[in-house]
């Protein structure tokens, strides 16, 4: 059964944003300026370079390709399904981290010590049920827990700005060239919530024209608050946010305005459950379009008839997020999945990089770039996220190879 075309242009961005500004306000600036240093808008500005030249990719294939699954079912009809596999594949682990680290940020925002772990395990049962009724109802909710996240950055951005002039923080370390692009890698992390569009394909509203329109327009307000609360945290706190736990909490807090403190705390957790949200339903996704093929159990194909959606898939992932919640580091979760999510994107340049005639909408450099930069950033992570992230990808091609040669013996029989 096919999945029904209900979002609009607004649920698609603001799914989009949610992932986006979820994924890296509240959670990325302590591990990318302790490495990056001084250098941490360079870092900024190279991860949204490559992230745009991967939405453009993204925005490509998807006119051409409506359907569940983005880079997996993009590069399985354009450079075949092994590299369609190892797409899917990426992606799945990758975001199945993020979630995972959505989940611990949220708690660490919300929860009073030593609750984390159990608010972040009912955080992921409660947005996976939301999820189980319908699309419909996850943009709606992704809308109010975006307009909450955005009101609190808007406040802290205002005050760390109008008080950035009596502010004397410690200044950022030096920057090294590697400490910049590790910084970088570990960013990206932050802006890959645009692919959560392009695996909705198969329920979007005028898809050709919807989809790229929408990630580009998410993709660019995300750069836009992200540079500004960024600024903003150098401003106010300079060296002290690598260290810091919730650095947009100790903002207010090193301004002078401690009273305003608990809005970031709730303008953090709807954003971390913004995310949360959004990542589940395009994992969800992707793994139904994986199914579809066999490239993972076929079990997780069936569509619910009454609210069309990959129920089975969201319950399978949801319990996975969890188990990953109660074992896992959130700094090793963001690395880890910066990882997957790299390699998705570089063959989904590879994709795009191969069309041709009416399909092209962007020049080739652009995937070039794109390419160039996913190798670049995702050589620079940290040795264990990318030996971790190396390991759980041979698992995968292991299992599909064994998956093909007993289907292949059991028709030579």
């Amino acid at each position: 059964m096919p999945l029904a075309r209900r979002l609009t242009l607004g649920d698609a961005v603001a799914i989009g944003l949610g992932s986006m500004i979820g994924a890296g306000v509240f959670a990325v600036w302590a591990p990318a300026m302790g490495v990056a240093g001084s250098g941490i808008l360079i870092a900024l500005a190279i991860a949204a370079v490559v992230a745009f030249c991967n939405a453009t990719s993204s925005a490509q294939l998807a006119a051409v390709h409506p359907v569940a699954g983005g880079t997996y079912a993009y590069a399985r009809a354009e450079i075949g399904p092994w590299w369609g596999f190892i797409a899917g594949w990426s992606f799945v682990i990758g975001k199945i981290a993020s979630c995972a680290a959505m989940a611990m940020t949220f708690a660490a925002y919300a929860a009073p010590e030593g609750w984390q772990i159990p608010v972040a395990v009912v955080a992921v049962a409660a947005l996976a049920t939301v999820n189980c009724f319908g699309v419909t109802r996850t943009a709606l909710l992704t809308r109010i827990l975006v307009a909450c996240s955005l009101l609190g950055l808007a406040v802290t951005v205002a005050v760390g700005f109008g008080s950035a002039s009596a502010a004397s923080p410690p200044p950022l370390p030096d920057a090294s060239a590697y400490g910049v692009l590790q910084g970088a890698g570990l960013l990206f992390f932050a802006f890959a919530g645009y692919a959560r569009i392009a695996t909705m394909g198969e329920e979007v509203v005028d898809p050709a024209r919807t989809i790229p329109r929408a990630i580009v327009l998410a993709l660019g307000g995300a750069v836009v608050v992200y540079a500004l609360v960024g600024l903003a945290v150098i401003l106010v706190l300079g060296a002290d946010a690598a260290s810091s736990t919730a650095p947009l909490a100790d903002l207010l807090v090193a301004a002078g305005w401690p009273a305003l403190a608990p809005l970031i705390r709730v303008a953090a957790a709807a954003a971390s459950l913004g995310a949360l949200l959004a990542l589940l339903t395009g994992i969800g996704r992707t793994t139904l379009a994986m199914a579809r093929e066999s490239d993972v159990p076929r079990f997780l194909a069936k569509v619910d008839e009454r609210h069309q959606v990959p129920q089975r898939a969201e319950i399978v992932i949801a319990a996975i997020v969890i188990v990953i919640v109660l074992v896992a580091d959130l700094r090793d979760a963001i690395g880890f999945s910066s990882f997957g999510v790299l390699l998705y994107y570089l063959i989904a340049n590879a994709a795009a990089f191969r069309q041709t005639g009416a399909a092209r909408r962007y020049p080739r450099v652009l995937q070039v770039v794109g390419a160039l930069g996913c190798l670049v950033l995702v050589n620079s992570l940290p040795v264990i996220a990318s030996l971790v992230g190396t390991a759980v990808v041979v698992l995968g091609v292991g299992y599909r190879m064994l998956r093909l040669h007993l289907a292949g013996r059991r028709l030579g029989s």
